[in-house]
């Protein structure tokens, strides 16, 4: 098991524990819309995205089953890190924004819809951006939590 899972690195994350919790929540919240993909009759396309199935649907359901497996992965690796590679939530919590911040610009600026409907995760990106960007910044900063006491 040591060989697929190295020895925890938790001992080395000095941020917020606060900022490691949330990124396990951030996890499961990749996992949740990735299963919704994935299993889904529609993949959600329809039911919750609203988009017009008339046009070649197995492509449009195809692809949204080809982003359900990549976000549950992405779900699990999160989680993994959350709860056991400490020293990476700072790392993840970067590339989280960052993917975030370009999900946002293109579905807001450079792909906006025709229609100016808009599915839920697009809104859900610009939310999550703040809130990562104030994780990220707590994460960073050393925790009282994790620093050792110092005697005067």
């Amino acid at each position: 098991m040591r060989a697929f899972l190295p020895l925890s690195t938790n001992d080395q994350y000095r941020g917020s524990p606060g900022a490691a919790w949330f990124l396990a929540f951030y996890g499961v919240l990749w996992i949740v819309p990735g299963m919704i993909h994935s299993f889904m009759p529609d993949g959600g396309a329809g039911v919750i995205a609203g988009l017009d199935l008339s046009h070649n649907p197995t492509l449009i359901f195809g692809l949204f089953a080809w982003a359900g497996a990549t976000q549950i992965a992405h779900g699990i690796v999160t989680l993994v890190v959350a709860m056991r590679y400490r020293a990476l939530v700072p790392l993840f919590l970067f590339v989280s924004f960052i993917e975030r911040l370009l999900l946002s610009w293109s579905g807001w600026i450079k792909h906006a819809p025709i229609s100016g409907h808009h599915p839920p995760e697009h809104y859900a990106s610009l939310v999550s951006l703040p809130v990562i960007l104030l994780f990220l910044w707590l994460s960073l900063q050393r925790s009282r939590l994790t620093e050792p006491e110092i005697s005067a």
